[in-house]
């Protein structure tokens, strides 16, 4: 479920679907045939296609209104006034004003100020662009640093964006073992369905004495059984019910199948700010530099702070620390030099002096400098402050904070931008505190306790994440500066440590990649720009909801509260719908199992079919649907092993496997001894619920008391519907005779050995040959 899905799309989708249309198809025939009894089949589709759509739009409308709470509106300026506006609201010519951390939501052309973007969803690199006035900016790209004004040349219909959507002959599915899963039955039902359907009602016509009705009836409940359409709906209302309480804990999920990837992660990625830590930064102290004033430091700050924009936690805490009034503002002409997480550093620049402050490795290569910031680190974010003095500095990217004028040059490298400056020199150091959170500890042992291994990749300082990892428990918490690693070697470094600092956003990206590369399901969480290429690269990208816009529109999850402690419970959640999920897909594999065993070995043998629709309708409430929803809602957060696969040859076959003998073997002595067809489809219902209720025990070890009460309840609506003669006649069953018990009892007690054996073999084929 996306943003672009409507109510009318959800309705089409559960409604117009390949086995509504089959099953519309046999109801019809059964129909024809005057079997009208035979047509419940077709009230519980109906059934089944009303509950999944209310559940999706249930889950659609909350979502809905979580993603208005969730979602930014621009700010658009019409005839001189500024107004927040929904996107939709936005039209041509509109001006809208960009800054960092925002998504570029319309195709633009820049009026004033200069922007970097980054286009990586278009053109596939990392690079930023520097936009200056008469540049085009396409919507889908985020705005990393600087601000600006741009005018609004397409409508929101006509983005680029959008069109690159609707013009893609494909849609890149979610990366879900279920949605696989899903497909892959679908697929194989779509290509079987229909030719063994004509051959199997073209062989009940060949049996002697066979009538019309039979032939039909008994095709149909060939067909019917191999439909796992209660499978769809259970995938998409567990999803779906997950989704809607997750709401209660203001999370919004922008992919109901996101939960699935989250519950799968074994590898979970924090960016330390406003995970680990609330974000909530406030200054500690200045300290100057050895040799240098204490009012100069603050001047600078003064300087700095009143003019650049307060667009993230750090810069928020030093304009409220330093900011002065207007009348206090320089009145030279000077420029903005923005905050980038590539260079990591931001500042001013008046006339022929340039004041920096930033990550003191990205400002200087000066050993005792930097000695000094590490000394001053500790748990503190710690910040130099430099000036420059000569106009030979070479800004990476400056706009004009009064009348935005055009970007000076860009440069790269930081070597290269201190070397051409004239007199550095060192003002001192900010040292800021960022407040651990409360449960911060106990969120970090839950993620190992868990089996999820906990990678901290951040921008600040070795020494200030070293001392927060410590405290709240992370292992290994010896930290690598990407800063001043060579040549680095991404699959080397994910291995052997757990702390990355001083990490720029393609650098986060290529660390995501290489703990795929092992085989990791990754998760990403980040609240700003830096961390979008990293959260794109992740199996599952979390976002804060106080971050910025592009970053919550690139998650799959969000948390709206900005509580980091609301994650646990999402894979929790995740866990227990996947769990129980895998349990009950054995339920219904193992009926499609033996269902196209019998639909094409009835092709060839000579018999009736033993099954007809009415009853196959009951066997499947009370033996697959009723047990597969319940055993879906209980609580069960184990690891998920990925045992898809090992369940369906461990569970699904054998079950499978024993129907389709005993219903040979039954055929055969019905044949033999001359058993009414009433009488050999009550027999047949006998031995597969045996069969069924063998199997739900065994996927219900250990018993507890709920799922005591689960295998009590079938027994009794199985013995209710023999028992009570309205039902026994309604379902058209009948009293055995003696042959027809005794036969029935010999093939059950032969089916639960077979079973057993069975079910010995093939849990020891799953060991040797499947991974666990």
């Amino acid at each position: 479920m996306n943003s672009h899905t409507t109510i009318p799309k959800i309705i089409a989708k559960n409604v117009f679907t390949l086995f509504n249309i089959v099953n519309i198809i046999l109801a019809v025939m059964v129909a024809l045939v005057g079997s009208y009894k035979n047509m419940l089949f077709i009230i519980i589709a109906l059934a089944n296609t009303l509950i999944s759509i209310i559940n999706e739009i249930r889950a659609k409308k909350i979502i809905d209104k979580m993603r208005l709470i969730a979602e930014q509106k621009p700010t658009v300026i019409r005839e001189g006034k500024a107004f927040q506006l929904p996107p939709e609201d936005v039209v041509k010519g509109d001006i809208i004003v960009y800054g960092l951390g925002d998504q570029v939501l319309f195709d633009s052309e820049v009026t004033s100020g200069s922007i970097e973007v980054n286009e990586s969803f278009i053109t596939g690199e990392s690079d930023n662009i520097t936009k200056h006035p008469g540049d085009k900016l396409i919507s889908g790209s985020f705005v990393v640093s600087g601000t600006c004004q741009a005018k609004v040349t397409a409508s929101l219909e006509e983005n680029f964006v959008n069109k690159l959507e609707s013009s893609a002959k494909t849609i890149k599915t979610a990366d879900s073992k279920l949605f696989k899963l899903m497909n892959n039955i679908v697929k194989y039902i779509s290509y079987t369905l229909i030719p063994i359907g004509a051959l199997l009602l073209w062989a009940r016509f060949r049996v002697p004495g066979t009538t019309p009705e039979v032939a039909v009836t008994s095709t149909v409940a060939g067909l019917i059984n191999m439909i796992p359409e209660g499978l769809i709906l259970l995938t998409s209302s567990i999803l779906a019910l997950a989704t809607i309480r997750l709401s209660r804990k203001k999370v919004l999920v922008q992919d109901l199948y996101s939960i699935e990837t989250l519950a799968r992660v074994d590898c979970i990625c924090l960016d330390k700010t406003g995970t680990i830590t609330t974000g909530n930064m406030k200054v500690q102290d200045i300290i100057p530099a050895e040799g240098a004033d204490q009012n100069a430091l603050q001047n600078a700050l003064e300087l700095i702070f009143s003019h650049i924009p307060a667009d993230n936690a750090t810069s928020k805490a030093l304009t409220a620390k330093f900011a002065r009034r207007a009348k206090n503002r320089a009145t030279d002409d000077f420029e903005i030099i923005p905050f980038s997480s590539e260079r990591k550093y931001s500042g001013v620049h008046l006339g022929t002096t340039t004041y920096l402050i930033g990550a003191p490795e990205f400002l200087t290569k000066d050993k005792e400098y930097l000695k000094q910031a590490r000394s001053l680190a500790g748990p503190y974010r710690t910040l130099a402050v430099m000036r420059f003095e000569g106009d030979s500095y070479l800004r990476p990217f400056a706009t004009n904070g009064e009348r935005g004028s055009e970007a000076s040059p860009v440069t790269t490298g930081r070597s290269e931008r201190v070397e051409n400056s004239h007199l550095p020199q060192l003002l001192g150091f900010v040292r800021l505190a960022d407040e651990i959170r409360g449960d911060a500890h106990e969120i970090i042992k839950y993620f190992y306790t868990n089996n999820v291994d906990v990678k901290i990749i951040s921008g600040d300082a070795p020494e200030t994440v070293e001392s927060i990892a410590r405290t709240v428990g992370v292992k290994n918490p010896q930290a690598i500066d990407l800063s001043a690693t060579e040549n680095i070697n991404y699959d080397s470094l994910v291995k052997n440590y757990n702390i990355f600092t001083r990490v720029k956003p393609s650098q986060k990206k290529s660390l995501v990649r290489a703990l795929k590369k092992q085989g990791r399901t990754v998760a990403m969480t980040g609240d700003g720009v830096n961390d979008i290429l990293a959260m794109k690269e992740a199996d599952c990208s979390i976002s804060i909801g106080d971050g910025s816009d592009a970053a919550r529109r690139t998650s799959k999850i969000v948390l709206l509260n900005s509580d980091f402690a609301a994650v646990p419970a999402i894979i929790n959640e995740g866990r227990q719908s996947i769990n129980n999920l895998e349990r009950s897909t054995t339920l219904f594999l193992a009926k499609t199992v033996y269902a196209s065993i019998l639909a094409i070995l009835f092709v060839f043998l000579p018999f009736n079919y033993p099954f007809t629709p009415i009853e196959m309708s009951l066997l499947n409430f009370a033996c697959i649907g009723f047990p597969a929803f319940i055993l879906a809602l209980e609580h069960n957060t184990d690891r998920i092993k990925n045992r898809f696969t090992k369940n369906i040859v461990q569970y699904s076959f054998p079950v499978g496997l024993t129907v389709s003998l005993c219903m040979i073997a039954l055929s055969i002595a019905a044949h033999l001894q001359g058993f009414s067809h009433h009488e050999l489809t009550t027999a047949s219902l006998f031995i597969t619920f045996t069969i069924d209720i063998l199997l739900i025990y065994w996927i219900s070890r250990p018993l507890n008391h709920l799922r005591r009460t689960l295998l009590i309840v079938i027994l009794g609506i199985m013995v209710t519907v023999f028992a009570v003669p309205f039902f026994r006649d309604f379902f058209e069953f009948i009293i055995l005779s003696q042959n027809g018990l005794f036969t029935t009892i010999f093939i059950i007690i032969g089916g639960i050995a077979v079973f057993e054996a069975l079910k010995y073999t093939m849990r020891h084929l799953a060991a040797k040959f499947l991974a666990s």
